[in-house]
């Protein structure tokens, strides 16, 4: 039998659908690539927006219109969230969520050609589910989730509802599951959650101590971090980070938007004030940290002069590269109830503005590369040609050279192409 894998999102969900194959695989599943004919598809889904949830319809649409002769499996959060869409949608043979993700080998042998609904929604006080996963389809880097659920309830966000509250995975777990991937040959490791800056497990383990537990093993290089809340990046946080040196400097801290009284609208729970100091503690202490972040034009009763608080907020902190997204209402929140939406036309207008203010700000963060000395840990063998890769703070570099593809290697920049710097040996 084989199986295929389609995973919309977030690298949560990735990890989540290697956890998932890694269990077929081990009742005698091979699994392919998605483009494969295969016995069986699992789409892994994203519902973070309407959008989402239009692209998990039409994939699920599309993989039974090509392989009506295959189960076609849906789990993730679209049918956690909204499980009667989930079970209206006649093309999902077995419809399950992400808190049972790990059923699915079970669902499987139940199938007979009769449709499996099986959900169950998330509860106050739920453990962490504890699957593991010993490899990934990358060579050099690995994701390892530590933390579930999000307790903040953003009045535009349905995810935790899609996610449920806070859990966070048992220290001694990474540690173990960190040696597993050096062992595999890994250099790398991300540590990934849904809401990650809040993990905190049940014997008081804080974030730097999951950072120390996955920098133990010798095999691995280099620790970083995923998506982060900046309210839970305490001094003590930081000053715990600072003395772990396999720890990478780069800093994803979701902003959304540099205007307080859009924030408070957003229910989020810090000011630009406490967002702007952190960014300067952090690039004290960390001398070649990168600040990366989300911002949202066009929320709910964003004016002109709230967003053009925001455009001179981003050119201030100078972020080293800012993911730009107009709001889209999502049914199920509070934000979608709010009134003075803004028109789609202003808020695409919107975010070419701040895309383009955050794209200069990006070429001068890589122009002030060149010349400078790095280390880069080479990832694949790209189509142009050249072998990519990125340095401990995440930024991209190519190079011509025959180098191998696990080890960590100094090289000089000479130059900016497009998103990436080009270096030599």
């Amino acid at each position: 039998m084989k199986a295929a894998f389609i995973t919309l999102g977030c690298k949560v969900n990735q990890y989540e659908s290697e956890a998932v194959a890694q269990k077929l695989q081990a009742i005698g599943y091979e699994i392919v690539d998605s483009k494969t004919d295969a016995d069986v598809y699992v789409i892994n889904s994203c519902t973070v927006t309407a959008e989402s949830d239009r692209k998990t319809r039409q994939t699920v649409r599309r993989i039974k219109k090509q392989h009506p002769n295959s189960v076609v499996v849906l789990t993730g959060c679209m049918p956690q969230a909204f499980p009667d869409d989930a079970i209206n949608l006649q093309e999902a043979d077995i419809v399950t969520g992400n808190k049972l993700n790990s059923k699915i080998p079970d669902l499987l042998r139940q199938y007979s050609g009769e449709r499996i609904s099986l959900l169950e929604p998330h509860k106050t006080g739920e453990p962490f589910c504890c699957d593991t996963v010993s490899s990934f389809r990358e060579r050099t880097r690995a994701t390892l989730k530590i933390e579930d659920g999000c307790n903040r309830f953003c009045s535009y966000c349905i995810i935790p509802y899609a996610r449920g509250r806070v859990r966070s995975k048992p220290i001694d777990i990474i540690t173990q599951e960190a040696q597993t991937l050096a062992t595999a040959g890994y250099k790398e490791i991300v540590l990934v959650g849904i809401n990650l800056s809040a993990y905190c497990d049940n014997s008081g383990a804080k974030l730097a101590d999951a950072v120390i537990a996955a920098a133990n093993p010798e095999g691995i290089a280099r620790v970083r971090l995923g998506s982060l809340e900046p309210d839970h990046i305490t001094d003590e946080v930081i000053s715990a980070l600072s003395k772990e040196p396999k720890f990478c400097p780069q800093f994803h801290i979701s902003l959304q938007s540099g205007c307080d009284s859009t924030l408070k609208r957003m229910n989020r729970k810090y000011t630009c004030d406490e967002y702007r100091t952190l960014c300067s503690k952090l690039r004290s202490v960390f001398p070649d940290a990168t600040i990366t972040t989300d911002v949202m034009v066009g929320f709910a009763g964003e004016t002109d002069e709230d967003f053009e608080a925001s455009l001179r907020f981003v050119e201030e902190i100078g972020f080293e590269k800012v993911h730009v997204f107009p709001y889209s209402r999502r049914e199920g929140t509070p934000a979608a109830r709010m009134p003075n939406q803004v028109e789609k036309a202003e808020k695409e207008r919107r975010a070419c503005v701040m895309a383009a203010k955050a794209e200069e700000i990006r070429k001068a963060f890589l122009e002030a590369q060149v010349g400078k000395t790095l280390e880069i840990l080479p990832e694949e063998f790209a189509k142009d040609g050249f072998i990519h890769g990125y340095t401990a703070n995440y930024t991209p570099v190519k190079i011509k050279a025959d180098i191998p593809c696990d080890e960590l290697i100094k090289v000089k920049i000479t130059q900016v192409d497009d998103d990436c710097c080009v270096a030599t040996l």
